[in-house]
């Protein structure tokens, strides 16, 4: 009887996985109350059966009368499957840290990494985005700011520029950072939906009032690129702001690089501040255009399946993908440097913060080994993880299921990347959204800049110019803030085995 029971939730799986995302389900042209009831519980079956079988730390999660997935509750739909992957992505215990590996600080309790999503984040990868098109962060707590702006979208359109301070959104002059009321009002705004008025204090001290509404724009994930010459050394610096696609981000990618190359580019910055992953594909692509030629055909890169996966036991992916024996063992899963483009440098310059996450932490572990390698700003977010998309009716689930090391076996960094230490030299300091991309003087590329042409990261004067310096953040409070600002944008490694592929 279990085994019959086990079959039908696979078949209902499947179908549910095999079913487009915009279509309904009916049953004899009707669509009850009790069909939609029951559709939502096989869903929920196939949330659980599906990571059972493909996440990475499967082994910890109960059986399925214990874990019981059809308990789950919410105010909808997506909000009681949000329930449920939360709730499956806290057994597995990191000995490291004693806490879940995907222990969220912002939100004990909820997942760091796996989510269920209802097709925005491949929208979004795939280069195209609805939303306001920037986001923000707190100079200090009184001092709410644009960090950076997406061109071509809305608030482009609008004039808001990176460092414009917020002193009115929506009516409220009250957004001091709380990490409470203030700060959930500012997200609902500013990642939400519905349309928004702001107040801007600008550069030069004038205001400006602006209106806004989500439109659909074509992301350039390269926010700025620039070449600086500083005495005998040119340095490229480019901003490279998510992972989207590879037939997007390349044409990009490739006008900056082309331009290094060009100028006779010596010394390079990649500025991941605010990156929070993407397609693991440009992830190699932006890999390959840094790394010397010389790295050319040697290993990048290794994805680790769980044992069950290695093992060929995947009845359920089996069911909607052709998949070969052995297609999730190591040893058909290393990928190597395919040397692009013509830049020869021998050291790289990260900036890094708390939002840098994912294929962006990939990226910076794939050449540490290969050559000379620096952090500077904050710890990053720590997801040495990624995932494939897993449909789902109308939805697409997120697990880990594998995770990546380099060619020196060097992964593992669930608590983040933290510039200035032994794993990872460079410098710790505070991000200075008060100035533009590529200005000289801010602070986080002042260091690299300074590095570069005397071997030391210190800045002189104050490190960061805000209009309102009375109340200074804690590195806690930054932290905690970053990581509230981020909660609904996307922080992920979406890749793995390329040849998988719908039956």
């Amino acid at each position: 009887m279990k085994k019959i029971l086990y079959l039908i939730i696979i078949l209902a799986a499947g179908l549910l996985s095999a079913c487009h995302k915009d279509k309904k389900i009916i049953v004899n042209g009707t669509d009850s109350t009790a069909i939609k009831l029951e559709i939502s519980n096989l869903i929920k079956d196939s949330v659980y059966l599906y990571t059972k079988e493909t996440y990475l730390w499967y082994d910890a999660i109960p059986d399925y009368k214990t874990f019981a997935p059809r308990s789950f509750t919410g105010t909808n739909e997506i909000a009681a499957l949000t329930s449920e992957v939360d709730k499956l992505s806290q057994y597995k215990i990191n000995p490291a840290t004693s806490l879940p590996y995907e222990y969220y600080a912002a939100d004990p309790g909820s997942a760091k990494y796996s989510f269920i999503d209802d097709g925005s984040v491949s929208s979004e990868l795939g280069g195209v985005s609805g939303d306001f098109g920037f986001s923000v962060l707190y100079q200090e707590t009184n001092d709410l700011r644009v960090k950076y702006v997406y061109p071509g979208s809305p608030a482009d359109s609008a004039g808001i520029k990176r460092g414009d301070q917020i002193v009115k959104l929506n009516n409220r002059t009250s957004l001091d950072y709380d990490n409470g009321t203030n700060v959930n009002f500012v997200v609902n705004a500013i990642f939400g939906t519905s349309p928004i008025t702001m107040t801007l204090k600008k550069a030069n001290n004038t205001t400006a009032d602006v209106s806004l509404s989500v439109a659909d724009y074509t992301i350039n994930p390269v926010l700025k690129y620039k070449v600086f010459t500083m005495g005998d050394k040119k340095i490229g610096y480019v901003v490279f702001n998510t992972f989207t696609v590879i037939a997007n981000a390349r044409p990009q990618l490739l006008k900056a690089f082309n331009a290094f190359s060009a100028a006779g580019v010596t010394d390079l910055v990649v500025d991941l501040r605010y990156n929070g992953g993407g397609s693991v594909e440009t992830a190699e692509y932006l890999d390959n255009l840094i790394v010397p030629a010389a790295k050319s055909g040697t290993q990048m890169f290794t994805y680790y399946y769980n044992n069950k996966l290695q093992a060929d036991n995947h009845p359920l992916l089996s069911a909607i993908y052709d998949i070969n024996k052995g297609d999730f063992l190591p040893a058909n899963n290393r990928v190597n440097f395919a040397k692009s483009g013509s830049l020869n440098v021998s050291k790289v310059f990260f900036i890094v913060t708390g939002s840098t996450a994912s294929a962006s932490e990939l990226t910076i572990n794939n050449l540490r080994p290969e050559m000379e390698v620096k952090l500077i700003g904050r710890t990053s977010y720590g997801k040495p993880v990624g995932f494939f998309a897993i449909d789902i009716n109308k939805y697409q689930l997120y697990v880990p299921q594998f995770e990546t090391k380099n060619s020196a076996n060097q992964g593992g960094y669930y608590s983040g990347m933290t510039p200035g230490s032994t794993d990872y030299p460079g410098k710790l300091d505070y991000d200075d959204v008060t100035k533009d991309f590529g200005d000289s003087t801010e602070v986080l590329l002042q260091h690299a800049l300074n590095y570069i042409t005397t071997g030391v990261y210190d800045v002189s004067g104050p490190k960061v110019q805000s209009l309102s310096k009375t109340k200074t953040m804690s590195a806690q409070q930054v932290s905690d803030m970053t990581l509230k600002l981020d909660e609904r944008k996307f922080k992920g490694m979406v890749g793995g085995k390329k040849e998988l592929r719908h039956r």
